[in-house]
């Protein structure tokens, strides 16, 4: 039954869950392939894997939220993060996030409605000589200004 809902829902995500429909412990590694397919987790793909691997929805939904590595919204296409740790802060963390909030028209945690920008805090990102620090995908930029951000954001516009 599933097998031909899956198909018609998202082919690749039916095709992972049969590769590990049989072992119970599997769900991380479903949910983490399932969101590297489709870039987050909708709630028809956490149906489809509940449906897929005989679980409850409220299972598979607890384990996908327990777990900040998963995604129930769209993400954007660049990350933002923006470090919040001790030495950031004290060395301006809170202007650099306000006035990437400012620029972007979104919140941290927000993602810009064309997809483009994900902005999120992180504890820590271990570059504390280079306090205040963001990162936008693999790109470090640190000792950072206020002035600097519309030039580093149209980069990746």
């Amino acid at each position: 039954m599933c097998e031909l809902k899956c198909n018609t829902e998202h082919p690749e995500v039916a095709n992972i869950i049969e590769a590990h429909r049989n072992n119970p412990g599997a769900l991380i590694i479903v949910l983490q392939k399932a969101q590297s397919v489709v870039g987050y987790l909708p709630k028809e793909i956490i149906k489809q894997i509940a449906t897929g691997m005989n679980l409850s929805e409220s299972k598979v939904y607890g384990v996908a939220t327990f777990y900040s590595q998963f995604h129930l919204t769209p993400r954007g296409e660049n990350i933002i993060r923006v470090c919040m740790g001790t030495a950031c802060h004290v060395r301006g963390a809170v202007t650099i996030l306000e006035k990437l909030q400012e620029q972007l028209h979104i919140k941290s945690g927000e993602t810009s409605k064309d997809l483009k920008f994900t902005l999120e805090t992180v504890a820590c990102i271990g570059a504390c000589g280079l306090a205040p620090v963001i990162t936008i995908n693999d790109d470090t930029y640190g000792k950072l200004k206020p002035s600097q951000l519309k030039d580093i954001i149209n980069k990746y516009r």
